[in-house]
């Protein structure tokens, strides 16, 4: 009876992890969050926003049908707060005393100005060095699988150049990596290529490669890869490991929410084609949009930083633009850089968390129209004889 009881009682703890309800919302800060009374002002934002992003997004009909596979949920009552704004403090630090040696030698309006560009920009180009920006993602990684092993998916809310480590987070955790075709592609021996076919392994990321010690990201932009076929073929051999470790898991991610993004401004080198990085961002796009994440930017139209991300496109147009087929998706990507926030220019950027009922539904919107512009026909048909009447507005 006991033996019965055990088993009962162990596929109920199962179930009850399999099919868990609750969504986390995971908050990402971004520049000049490096003292206490900035923390501070940052974390009192989240907790008023997330009351209202919690009932804005329980109460969407879009999200209601399609969220977990149309099963009930609920947004977790308590945000979690992902912070890294202390981890630049040293560097900023030293900044500030070249600034305080500059003080004597500037007209005060100049000193000033550096004072406020060192703010403002310090953090943002600081976290996007790689020695900088890994032990984030690694210290993030750990914040989502925290999440995903109490049962909850998460999505990932990124402000400021907090969108600089979602983007990275994608990038370099998610399994959009076929380690087949990868090693294929790289100037390896046959020996090593038929090894690879013969020890096959699922998917993986670019941050398992580097665990592995097959491959890393140089600072130019290129995947450099050993070139030593007995330490490939072991290092090949720890992927397996590497990939549980060092990637994020299947259902563990809902998707992200960018916001007051000025994530074009510093990634533009996305736009070039010889860079060897975009071919591996395509694969990521295609890993969000056949596995049901969503990528959403969310700016205010007064916010000087809020770059949108990218136009909006079907996933016809997606598998034009990048030359990689999509199939079966049932994600999206989604940009609303036309928020009205009614602030001046001057605190938009700011504004997202005292204008909370404005942001969040700004957000339900952008997920309710990116799911309809992909999925949703009469949407489809609705957006083309909106564009259709602007065309022959213009032309007269």
């Amino acid at each position: 009876m006991k033996k019965i009881l055990g088993i009962i009682i162990g596929i109920f703890v199962f179930q009850s992890f399999c099919f868990a309800q609750d969504v986390s919302f995971v908050y990402i800060n971004g520049s000049n969050n490096n003292d206490a009374k900035m923390k501070n002002w940052y974390e009192k934002g989240v907790k008023k926003l997330h009351p209202v992003m919690k009932k804005k997004f329980e109460k969407n009909k879009e999200i209601k049908k399609i969220f977990l596979n149309k099963q009930e949920y609920s947004v977790k009552s308590e945000p979690v707060i992902f912070f890294w704004g202390d981890k630049s403090k040293d560097d900023l630090d030293f900044v500030h005393k070249q600034l305080d040696i500059s003080k004597a030698l500037s007209p005060t309006m100049a000193y000033k100005m550096r004072s406020m560009l060192t703010a403002f920009l310090h953090d943002a180009i600081w976290v996007q060095k790689q020695h900088n920006m890994l032990p984030i993602l690694d210290d993030l990684h750990k914040s989502v699988i925290s999440e995903y092993r109490s049962g909850n998916r998460v999505v990932l809310y990124g402000y400021s150049a907090g969108t600089f480590i979602t983007y990275e987070y994608l990038f370099n955790k998610l399994p959009y990596i076929n380690a087949e075709n990868l090693f294929n592609t790289i100037n390896v021996s046959d020996d090593v290529r038929s090894f690879v076919k013969e020890h096959p392994v699922k998917n993986t990321c670019i941050s398992a490669l580097s665990k592995a010690q097959i491959g890393v990201v140089s600072d130019a932009g290129h995947l450099v890869f050993q070139n030593v076929d007995s330490e490939l073929e072991s290092n090949y051999l720890k992927l397996q490991d590497a990939t549980r470790e060092a990637c994020i898991p299947e259902n563990s991610l809902a998707g992200v929410v960018n916001f007051a993004s000025p994530l074009v401004l510093f990634y533009s080198d996305l736009a070039d084609p010889d860079y060897e990085l975009n071919y591996y961002n395509k694969l990521m796009i295609k890993y969000v949009l056949e596995n049901g994440l969503f990528f959403i930017t969310v700016n205010y139209r007064e916010d000087p930083l809020g770059f949108p991300t990218t136009r909006n496109l079907t996933i016809d147009e997606m598998e034009k633009v990048t030359d990689i087929k999509i199939e079966n998706p049932t994600g999206f990507i989604y940009d609303n850089s036309s928020v009205w926030s009614k602030r001046s220019f001057l605190f938009a950027h700011t504004a997202y968390w005292s204008s909370r009922r404005t942001f969040a539904n700004a957000v339900v919107k952008a997920f309710s129209n990116g799911y309809r512009l992909q999925y949703d026909k009469k949407f489809q048909q609705k957006i083309l004889n909106n564009s259709k009447k602007m065309i022959k507005f213009e032309m007269l």
